[in-house]
């Protein structure tokens, strides 16, 4: 429960975490079960405030996706918590790119691939990193 008080976490972050502090592995999986099923921890809700942290952070929605499977998040989870979130990935797109590099358009070819890496990086899709450079053309 200490855990859980400062944040969100998903089951198997928790039962990581459990393990790590010393608690046999089988009594954190009962334990993280055991608060689950009381709706204490939900992976659901973990997502949902992982993904608008990680939104207000500037990422897109491909690195999001990666970073929640990494932390043991089922796909449906994370589908949920991505379309919950009603983000436009369009217009984050953009904003990263002018705060990072202002509303010039780059001057030759290797500067705007260099763009193109930082927003691929940062986990916008090819569609997203295409309109964050034709939106600033006006």
């Amino acid at each position: 429960m200490d855990f859980l008080a400062r944040r969100e976490y998903g089951q198997s972050e928790l039962i990581k975490k459990l393990a790590e502090k010393g608690y046999a592995r089988d009594i954190a999986e009962q334990a993280v079960i055991k608060l689950s099923e009381e709706g204490l921890q939900s992976d659901r809700r973990f997502a949902e405030s992982f993904v608008q942290s990680r939104i207000n952070q500037g990422k897109g929605p491909v690195r999001i996706r990666l970073d929640l499977g990494q932390r043991g998040i089922g796909d449906a989870a994370i589908e949920a918590a991505l379309e919950e979130a009603g983000a436009d990935w369009y217009r984050l797109a953009r904003e990263i790119r002018l705060r990072k590099f202002g509303s010039a358009q780059p001057d030759d070819f290797a500067e705007k691939a260099k763009q193109m890496r930082f927003l691929q990086y940062r986990g916008f899709e090819p569609d997203h990193i295409q309109v964050a450079f034709a939106a600033s053309d006006d």
